[in-house]
Order: C-alpha cells, then sequence, then structure tokens
C-alpha cells in the first residue's frame, strides 16, 4: 500500500469571504478557471499550477480553511492502517459522491484530508 498527493486543494471559505476570496484568485492573481460552468454561488475551481484550487462556500465556517487530498492504492488497507494507529474517520463531514471510494480524516491541527481509492 502507497500514499501520494492528489491534485485537488479545497479551500472552504466562510460566507462573507467567498467572493473577495474568488476575486483575490481569479482577478488580482489571474488564476484561469479550470472547468468551464457558470455556476459561482457555491464552489470555484482555478488552475494552481498542476493542482487544481476548488474554492468552496461554507456558510457554517467563520474562518477558512484548507482541505488536501491524499491518494493510495489500497483504500481498506489505508483505513485499517490509519484505525490502527488511532487516526479516526471524519465521514460525517461531507457527502462523498458516488463515484469516489474514500473517506476524510483529519491530520494534527485539524487539516483535512480526503483518502481516496486512485
Amino acid at each position: 500500500m502507497s500514499y501520494s498527493a492528489g491534485k485537488n486543494i479545497a479551500l472552504k471559505v466562510p460566507d462573507h469571504e467567498f467572493h473577495e476570496t474568488v476575486k483575490f484568485y481569479r482577478e488580482i492573481l489571474g488564476f484561469e478557471d479550470a472547468f468551464d460552468y457558470t455556476d459561482t454561488a457555491t464552489s470555484v475551481a482555478v488552475k494552481f499550477g498542476s493542482n487544481i484550487l476548488w474554492i468552496d462556500r461554507v456558510t457554517t465556517l467563520s474562518q477558512s480553511e484548507i482541505w488536501l487530498e491524499i491518494k493510495t492504492d489500497n483504500i481498506e488497507a489505508a483505513r485499517a492502517e490509519l484505525q490502527s494507529k488511532g487516526v479516526q474517520t471524519r465521514e460525517s463531514l461531507e457527502p462523498l459522491p458516488a463515484n469516489i471510494e474514500g473517506f476524510w480524516v483529519a491530520g494534527p491541527g485539524n487539516i483535512i484530508h480526503l483518502l481516496h481509492q486512485e
């Protein structure tokens, strides 16, 4: 079993900072949209080098959070290994799309990580 960094970084932003954050990355820094879409009410994705930076509006936050993606070649072995080391899964944080086999964990400092099968 192995782990590797994923291409997605999520910036969870409180409602009151969402538009200014999007403006910062799109207009001030000039980062390009990662996808063609028109709905920017809750989420925007911009190219961040070889990664995708998702800017997600979250009405229940008071400050921004960074969420990271980690890939593994064996999701069940990863779950067992992490649990054996005292790492709790955090499935209730946010539902995953049906096509993603994975789960959420919090690392030190409560940085949230999506662990999923490559």
